[in-house]
């Protein structure tokens, strides 16, 4: 019957109609003809020599019959997914309290000792310090402060060198190590090392221990060497760590005002910058933000947040850190209308019921108060104070320092100079000593848990060690009566909690092949999710989800089931003498990340396997092993059903002769209980893919987070149909190697009209072998059309293999293959997708990292005025010299240690520089899905000056398509289709023909960026005190002036004013 294309073809459809009334689609002059029913023969072919191949080597047929076998010993068992979900959020509260009983440990020691402790301005006290344990001077002594400190390998924490009977003091670089306060600090906080040992001893599955002082020491256990950066310097600073600030205050409402009049030219608003930054930076998603600038006039540095306040999220920081780096100062401040504004927003956030709904403060940043500003306060904070003002004076002149500090006491705040960029770390931390007042002195313990974090601050020299974290913290207080009212916080103590742990309390197994747990905190972030990053290959799947809280923390359980095969769970029986036998097969592994044993706890566990403990427990050899049971059991009945797959492979090998065409490296098996079998048909020097089915192969194995890719695809197949992926070799022998393709089938029960996947199994197949096959099938002609006129290997055919996601597996060109149809024949795959042949599915990356736009107008701007491109390079150059003149001020004018902030401070800058090249956004890229439902397609591509002629088949029994074109034509008028990833640009571009304003777009942007999450607010609040000292608010700091700094000013008069924005 002639094929005739689909009617979504545009006009030439019905001219096709009648060309195709043969068997052939017919050519234009010097065309190709193509045999319709000489394809579907070559697929047919092709598919038959497939599957007799991979049943054969797989064994997938006897795997199919012997769980066909134990059918009576099966049941299948529905899973009940608020059931699931509760079961695992109760054991991870179970495991959390744990934590959290070691940190109250802590804090309480640590109180203890501090009341126990008399300041002592003279105290000398040598301690272990981080930076400079084990280190010796030029006659081999040990430098002071840098005693022997025994580190060995632990493998609990990463394989790092540590000291699980000490802990160690770290400080960063602008903090003196021997400062009276220092040292009595760390005097005090030595009675916590008994603590420690004996947390880690009562719960050996605790990670990193740690007490982060006010006075900015931070001790932590185990004790550990502390690496500095390239520059010498210590920048990690643990008073401004999440943990610490959510710890030390209750969440708030901040307003951020900064002056940007002609006064604040210069040094002055360099330093006003780095203090916004500073302030932005102690802020978290329970806090909400705004920064309003004031000169002849207010604005608010993001017009599109006008009147509102928006969480500190990382991305709203962000945004707000390269506004502030953009403000110019010019004109003359008025300070009152700008109050006005900040008051009146806090006002309708607390009357609207939005917001922290707790603390609420106005940072005021300027030189100078020179109007009258009292009536602002009497009208908004006088009689019944809501809101905090803290003050910051910028630049040296202190002639407005009792007007700022008169500010800041009369509205429960305080008062600070900031003189330079090195003053700004330390004095914007006293803001948050007053915010903590109120809980100090009621001696209310919150427990915080933070959003997911890297940590790469903290080990930033062991990068291989770092994991996702979430830190249980809590304040520490001064018990002490004479303090009470001035609510001295003493510091915070926190423990650190690998969320690759606690989804361990998520078992894979109880999942399904497809399912998954993740978390999430209070504000709605991911805290863990398996898929953080979207795929190229995808599944279309039906999900159940479930959700329950956690019960004493901020977070809540997601749980997630395919719909079908991923609601069921397969449950078997067999003895422990047979399983037993079969368990400790050589060629038998069982899933690394998983808990069959508990096997972290004991020491003497820590060096088992979990298949050493398994059978530890199963002989009864160690009583004190604690297994999971329902898992062993379903390991011990999977290896028994699959223990004749080893000798069946195993014949394989042995007739094989040394002659025999080289078909397959391996075969593998993997069960929904984490068991992976596999065989080597040929030596393991000759394997291909050496990776594969290791540890280094994450995508192939079974992980805490995912069942190997072989497998999830497979589950997805029809019946008895394989999944075939091609797999290019890595390492040294990549290029010169062939290729392996990974063919696998899943294997399903049924029990009750119940269908649960028991197991899948596969090959890994030799692409030259996979190819020869191909090309043999294409020699195949119909019995009808005399000799075989036609082939693929012919010049005027051009045959791809493709598979369901579009990706090429077989081409005569070696160097498409693994490619993306796309971007190989961009006119061929267009043509499927108007035919529906392949869908287009957008994914979604709210993860990814791209380039900022740049500012520049024109890149030839230089060009066209030489004048712009002197004025630039003398900008730089000033700010240089600036930059450089404030570091030697600081030495000159503080203590030696104090100075090397500024040195910290310039060799971040430029080091910020250098990383910022690329800042986080959304993208979105194509991925194509084949319809299966189409498993033939035929027509001609109209090219313009000639047609191009194809013919697409389905594959039996696998997931690939056999496409045949016509070469001769040239179809470079159709663009690439390609799977790059673009930025989300969040705008509207044309709507029923009306060109939309660039106003309309940005109001696009503009409200997704105001839009405010659900959210589920904290417990508890702690904004004010009827008995804390509200007079302690402050002092003009300690500076003094320096001949470099003073000739600032007249640097600025004598250069042009653009100069020093």
């Amino acid at each position: 019957m002639p094929r005739c294309l689909r009617p979504s073809l545009r006009k030439p459809a019905v001219i096709l109609c009648l060309l195709l009334s043969s068997t052939s689609l017919c050519p234009t002059r010097g065309q190709a003809m193509i045999p319709l029913e000489t394809v579907k023969l070559w697929a047919d072919t092709f598919g038959r020599s497939l599957y007799d191949t991979v049943t054969k080597h797989s064994g997938s047929l006897l795997l199919q019959k012997k769980y066909k076998d134990v059918e009576p010993n099966l049941r299948i068992q529905e899973v009940d997914g608020l059931e699931l979900v509760k079961k695992f959020s109760e054991d991870m509260e179970t495991m959390l309290r744990r934590k959290v009983e070691a940190v109250k440990n802590l804090v309480e020691a640590a109180e203890e000792a501090d009341l126990d402790h008399e300041f002592n301005e003279s105290l000398v006290f040598d301690y272990y310090n981080s930076v400079l344990i084990n280190e010796r001077d030029a006659s081999g002594e040990y430098v002071e402060l840098g005693a022997e400190f025994v580190l060995e390998p632990n493998a609990h924490f990463s394989n790092l060198r540590v000291n699980t009977s000490l802990s160690s003091v770290q400080l960063p670089t602008n903090v003196y190590n021997k400062d009276p306060d220092i040292l009595n600090g760390v005097y005090m906080s030595e009675a916590l090392n008994p603590v420690f040992v004996e947390n880690f001893q009562r719960d050996p599955t605790l990670t990193w221990q740690y007490f982060g002082s006010s006075t900015g020491f931070f001790r932590i256990y185990p004790g550990i060497k502390w690496t500095p950066d390239e520059n010498g310097v210590i920048t990690f600073d643990c008073r401004n760590r999440g943990w610490y600030i959510q710890a030390a205050t209750s969440p708030k409402d901040v307003v951020i005002v900064v002056d940007t009049s002609g006064s604040m030219k210069g040094l002055r608003m360099a330093i006003a910058k780095h203090t916004i930054s500073t302030i932005l930076d102690t802020l978290g998603e329970n806090d909400f933000v705004n920064i309003i600038a004031y000169n002849d006039y207010i604005h608010y540095i993001e017009p599109c947040f006008k009147g509102i306040l928006v969480q500190a999220d990382r991305d709203n920081r962000e945004h707000f850190k390269q506004l502030v780096s953009e403000l110019v100062a010019k004109g003359v401040g008025v300070m009152d209308q700008a109050l006005k504004e900040a008051f009146q927003i806090l006002k309708r956030f607390q009357e609207a019921r939005q917001g922290s709904l707790c603390n609420q403060a106005i940072m005021l940043l300027t030189d100078g108060a020179v109007e009258d500003y009292e009536p602002v306060f009497e009208k908004y904070n006088q009689l019944d104070p809501k809101v905090r003002v803290f003050t910051y004076l910028i630049g040296r002149e202190v002639t407005f320092a009792d007007r700022m500090k008169w500010i800041a006491c009369n509205n429960k705040g305080y008062y600070t100079q900031i003189s330079t960029l090195a003053d700004a770390q330390e004095n914007v931390m006293e803001y948050l000593h007053v915010l903590s007042r109120p809980m100090v002195i009621n001696h209310d313990h919150d427990i915080i848990w933070t959003e997911a974090y890297m940590d790469s601050k903290l080990l930033a020299s062991q990068a291989q060690s770092l994991v996702l974290l979430t830190t249980v913290a809590m304040p520490v207080f001064s018990r002490k009566n004479e303090t009470r009212s001035h609510g001295i916080l003493l510091g915070v103590a926190g423990s650190d909690v690998a969320l690759r742990e606690l989804m361990k309390l998520a078992p894979r197994y109880k999942l399904g092949v497809h399912g998954y747990a993740f978390l999430n905190t209070n504000n709605g972030y991911i805290l863990s999710h398996p898929d953080l990053r979207p795929l190229k290959r995808v599944l279309f799947l039906t999900n159940d989800y479930f959700f329950t809280d956690i019960s004493d923390t901020p977070f809540s359980l997601g749980v997630v089931l395919t719909q079908g095969h991923g609601e069921h769970i397969l449950l078997g029986n067999t003895s422990v003498e047979e399983g037993l036998h079969d368990l400790l097969h050589p060629d038998l592994t069982l899933a690394s990340d998983w808990i069959y044993c508990i096997t972290d706890i004991d020491p003497d566990h820590r060096k088992l396997s979990q298949r050493e403990a398994m059978v530890r427990f199963l002989t009864g050899e160690d009583p004190d092993l604690e297994c999971d049971e329902e898992l062993v059991r379903e390991v011990l009945f999977d290896a028994v059903v699959t223990a004749p797959m080893e000798a069946y492979w195993t014949a394989l090998a042995l007739n094989a002769s040394e002659e025999s065409e080289r078909v397959a490296d391996m075969a593998f098996l993997g069960t929904r209980a984490g068991l992976l079998r596999s065989s080597l048909f040929v030596g393991s020097e000759k394997v291909s893919n050496k990776k594969f089915l290791t540890p280094g192969d994450k995508a192939s194995v079974f992980t805490m987070d995912h069942f190997p890719l072989w497998y999830r695809q497979a589950a997805e197949q029809p019946a008895g149909s394989f999944i075939f992926n091609l797999r290019t070799p890595e390492g040294p022998e990549g290029p010169g190697e062939p290729g392996v393709v990974t063919v696998s089938t899943a294997v399903a029960v049924t029990v009750d009209e119940k269908t649960a996947i028991a197991a899948a199994v596969g090959i890994q197949m030799r692409l030259d072998f996979l190819q020869r096959m191909f090309w043999a099938a294409t020699q195949q002609c119909s019995a009808g059309d005399g000799p075989c006129t036609k082939s693929c290997q012919d010049s005027d055919l051009d045959c791809f293999i493709v598979d369901n996601n579009g990706f090429i597996l077989l081409s005569e060109r070696p160097q498409e293959m693994g490619r993306f149809l796309g971007e190989v024949d961009s006119a061929l795959l267009t043509q499927l997708l108007s035919m529906g042949v392949f869908s287009q599915v957008t994914m979604y990356d709210y993860q990814a990292m791209c380039k900022p736009p740049s500012h520049h107008h024109s890149a030839a701007r230089p060009l066209v005025s030489p004048i712009s491109a002197l004025l630039t390079a003398t900008r730089w150059l000033v700010n240089e010299l600036l930059l450089f003149l404030l570091e030697w001020s600081a030495w000159g004018s503080r203590r030696a240690g104090h100075g090397a902030q500024a040195k910290a401070v310039f060799h971040h800058s430029h080091k910020h520089r250098k990383q910022d090249m690329l800042q986080p956004c959304d993208t979105e890229y194509p991925v194509f899905v084949h319809q299966r439902a189409i498993q033939e397609v035929n027509g001609i591509i109209d090219c313009g000056a000639c047609q191009k002629i194809f013919v697409m088949q389905q594959i039996p029994n696998s997931n690939l398509l056999l496409l045949v074109t016509d070469p001769t034509c040239d179809c470079s008028i159709f663009p690439p289709v390609l799977q790059e990833a673009t930025e989300v640009k969040y705008i509207l571009l044309i709507c029923h023909n009306v060109q939309v304003t660039p106003a309309h777009n940005a109001s696009i942007k503009c409200d997704r960026m105001r839009s405010q999450k659900l959210r589920r607010r904290p417990d508890s609040c702690h904004a004010f005190h009827p008995e804390e000292n509200a007079q302690d608010c402050g002092g003009t700091s300690e500076t003094c002036a320096s001949l470099p700094l003073l000739l600032l000013p007249l640097c600025a008069w004598l250069l042009p004013p653009q100069l020093l924005r």
